[in-house]
């Protein structure tokens, strides 16, 4: 589908760019997932804007929000515009690829290819084999919608996906990432939670590269997590900046000292006290 692309003049994130076509659209709160940037493979600098959304949820207004940026994008850059949607829902046959209106014999009209994430179900043994991570991403994806109502499921897949990470080789950096995501992706309920820490420790005794620094990560989040419960639980709704800083809190390289915090918010008289206890950055 995209055979003309030179990669070796590399591609650029239009991220603030992108912030001010959402801005200016007027459209609510609608998001574009990415805007990128890429050359085709001509001797001429002309560029291409690929306009990508990722869409979960049936929408019956997608193909028009689709339209809208594509012609938004197109009108404040004057340059060609690709457009393409991967479709993360449950159901088969919504395959949105078009929008199109008429009036007067004047007509507009969108054709965008689509990406069903969702048919990738009958090729998992092709993702399973491949090295690229974004196969991965798609696994933890149609893992997640089909765990939705089976924790137990979704925790053993978790751990499967996790452990694939280390097998297929993938960079300290990959790793890290794609931990991340997974992690945000499949939340567990907070006994399979520590059940998952506590697997993932397991894996240091394993020869695997960086399950240190994940296994940090593990740690760090849940203590972060109880500290915010304690405080919820005794002081109600905890300010959002208050919570951003319990979460920055993961540079602090010895662990008693979250674990000091977890004892602090069991007995500290407020919120207030609270976040004059942390440690200052």
């Amino acid at each position: 589908m995209i055979g003309n692309i030179d990669w070796e003049y590399g591609y650029e994130f239009l991220e603030q760019e992108l912030q001010q076509i959402v801005g200016e659209a007027e459209l609510g709160t609608r998001f574009v997932d990415k805007l990128v940037k890429v050359w085709k493979e001509t001797g001429e600098e002309t560029w291409v804007l690929i306009h990508i959304e990722i869409q979960s949820q049936v929408d019956s207004k997608f193909t028009q929000r689709m339209y809208t940026y594509n012609y938004r994008i197109f009108d404040r850059y004057n340059k060609q515009v690709a457009s393409f949607a991967v479709l993360g829902d449950s159901q088969k046959s919504w395959r949105p690829k078009e929008y199109s209106y008429e009036l007067w014999g004047s007509r507009a009209s969108l054709e965008f290819p689509i990406v069903k994430l969702l048919d990738y179900e009958t090729n998992w043994s092709e993702l399973e084999a491949s090295d690229n991570p974004f196969a991965v991403m798609v696994m933890a994806h149609l893992r997640t919608q089909a765990s939705t109502q089976n924790p137990e499921a979704r925790l053993q897949w978790k751990l499967r996906l996790i452990r694939m990470l280390y097998e297929k080789g993938y960079s300290r950096e990959n790793i890290l990432q794609l931990f991340r995501l997974i992690d945000w992706m499949m939340t567990l309920p907070k006994q399979l939670a520590e059940a998952f820490d506590t697997e993932v420790i397991t894996y240091e005794e394993q020869p695997m590269p960086y399950i240190t620094t994940v296994e940090r990560f593990a740690i760090l989040r849940n203590q972060r997590e109880n500290i915010i419960e304690v405080l919820e639980t005794r002081f109600g709704e905890v300010p959002a900046g208050l919570v951003t800083k319990i979460n920055d809190l993961g540079d602090i390289e010895d662990m008693s000292g979250l674990k000091a915090l977890f004892k602090q918010a069991l007995t500290i008289n407020s919120l207030k006290e609270f976040e004059q206890v942390l440690p200052q950055s």
